[in-house]
């Protein structure tokens, strides 16, 4: 090969990394000029829509922390997301367990169905879901809203989990089985502790979701007093006829925070090696 031909491969894969370094680095761009924004015009006493270095100013953080304008929404917010993560996790983990360790009747049928089911837009089941509400006279209850959160997050949370329970071993189980451990104790002293990551990972998608969710609680909920905060902070859009951009973003990195503090909690979790080397000895 001569050295032209060996120059132009060599030049080939280092115009290939460039290539995807500068597609990065604008996709990374996108995500952060958003961010951006919303910090420096939190504390902007003129902000707008434009990206522009802030007029310094802590009002828009008095003003979205008004009394009734933070507490109560974050409540229910907190209620919301949070009742739905644990049921949604305990009954996705159930059926996890049973798709991943029994041999269910119809159970290739049931894991297209949830496959399938993790694909499907929520705002096509609001029509008849509000209708059912209205005839079950469950409008306007946070109990009720959280069951449906739950059922809208439920096969994503069986997929996850079901992928982590397949990895672990069922000679751990077995073991424990000879011992005289029942289905409940091997779960929880065996199963449960493997697939940790994958619960830490359910969980907080699952509470993302729950706690940024917009439509279900807007149709579902009714009275201004059981809104969450992703409802709440419409108010900065129409107040007074136009959008109140320094509150708004003020009032958006509040509502980050919550988010931001679970994942730095679960982030060991999530990050942590999911091996299980040394659990089964020969």
């Amino acid at each position: 090969m001569s050295s032209s031909a060996i120059a132009a491969a060599q030049r080939h894969p280092r115009a290939s990394r460039t290539a995807r370094t500068v597609a990065l680095l604008v996709i990374g761009g996108l995500f952060l000029l958003p961010m951006l924004w919303m910090l420096l015009a939190s504390f902007d006493s003129r902000a707008s829509f434009l990206l522009r270095w802030p007029d310094f100013t802590l009002a828009n953080y008095r003003y979205a922390l008004a009394s009734g304008r933070t507490t109560t929404p974050m409540w229910n917010s907190f209620l919301l997301a949070g009742g739905t993560t644990v049921l949604t996790t305990v009954l996705g983990l159930s059926s996890a367990y049973a798709l991943s360790r029994y041999q269910i009747r119809f159970r290739r049928s049931i894991l297209l169905m949830v496959l399938f089911a993790t694909g499907l837009p929520v705002e096509l089941l609001m029509i008849p879901a509000y209708s059912l509400f209205v005839e079950a006279k469950l409008i306007d209850s946070i109990p009720a809203t959280i069951l449906f959160l739950s059922a809208t997050a439920l096969p994503f949370a069986i997929w996850v989990l079901k992928s982590f329970i397949d990895q672990i071993p069922p000679e751990i189980e077995e073991a424990a089985q000879i011992d005289g451990a029942h289905a409940l104790e091997r779960i929880r002293r065996h199963v449960l502790p493997l697939a940790a990551p994958g619960v830490a990972v359910a969980a907080l998608f699952t509470f993302m979701n729950a706690w940024g969710q917009f439509i279900i609680p807007y149709v579902l909920i009714q009275s201004a007093n059981k809104q969450p905060a992703s409802v709440a902070i419409y108010e900065f859009l129409t107040a007074n006829g136009q959008v109140q951009y320094g509150p708004l973003a003020a009032y958006a990195l509040i509502f980050s925070v919550p988010v931001l503090v679970l994942y730095w909690a679960l982030s060991r979790h999530i990050t942590g090696a999911f091996t299980f080397g040394g659990g089964v000895k020969g």
